[in-house]
């Protein structure tokens, strides 16, 4: 591959124009014009300009402590993500977890990846999680434990499915395998109605009852995350409301 990249010219991946410095997968120009939206940093759901938190959160606070993200589930974050995801583009890793780097100024000591059974692994060839959350570690100097977490059951995919639907099919999916820190970083690509890292955070909680912050790179959710925080019998108590 990096044979490959020595003699090919490297193309922007939303523009295609030629790329003239290597420091992200797209130009310049793509990426002063990524669109970015003000959000609630506790639940990260958009908000008409940056908040600690929101009515929601106030009064019925998510499982998580705060929750990074990058933008929207629109153009150019489909396109980017899709790549990273099912198209085995996994070099993408890289240059999306700058953009959400950039995001943070105080980050957890810890990055853990949202796990993937092994027979979804073994199919798709990586876990785009761990991937993501290894190249953020490393940009942030912090350490990755991509085995604090397990998925224990196979589940089918979550898309497509309501809400209800996403808590029976991650019921008891998740479990802690390893002694965890104060404050993690749960880190995954896309939140929905973030069924999915609120069953992570409960199952950390249900350990240690620290603080965790959620990474995404974008967000597409109908319904906020309050109606699915309390999912089985921990919350995590810590006041802490860092970036990370």
């Amino acid at each position: 591959m990096r044979t490959i990249l020595r003699v090919l010219p490297l193309r922007c991946q939303l523009c295609h124009h030629r790329l003239e410095e290597h420091r992200h997968a797209w130009c310049q120009v793509c990426d002063d014009a990524l669109p970015k939206h003000p959000r609630c940093l506790q639940c990260g759901l958009p908000t008409p300009y940056d908040i600690e938190s929101c009515g929601k959160c106030l009064s019925s606070p998510p499982s998580w402590d705060s929750l990074v993200c990058v933008g929207n589930y629109t153009f150019p974050y489909t396109t980017l993500l899709h790549r990273f995801k099912y198209q085995r583009q996994y070099w993408l890793g890289k240059s999306l977890a700058s953009l959400i780097a950039t995001r943070i100024d105080d980050p957890a000591p810890v990055v853990v990846p949202i796990p993937m059974h092994w027979r979804r692994r073994w199919h798709r060839g990586y876990n785009h999680s761990n991937v993501l959350a290894r190249s953020l570690a490393k940009q942030l100097d912090v350490d990755c434990e991509p085995n604090l977490l397990k998925r224990v059951k196979a589940t089918r995919q979550q898309k497509g499915l309501d809400r209800q639907s996403r808590l029976s099919n991650l019921k008891h999916a998740f479990a802690v395998s390893a002694p965890v820190p104060e404050h993690i970083a749960l880190v995954d690509d896309v939140v929905t109605t973030g069924t999915t890292i609120s069953m992570c955070a409960n199952c950390y909680a249900l350990t240690e009852p620290n603080a965790s912050t959620c990474i995404v790179c974008a967000e597409l959710r109908r319904h906020h995350v309050n109606n699915i925080n309390h999912v089985g019998s921990g919350v995590i108590g810590s006041a802490n409301k860092s970036r990370m």
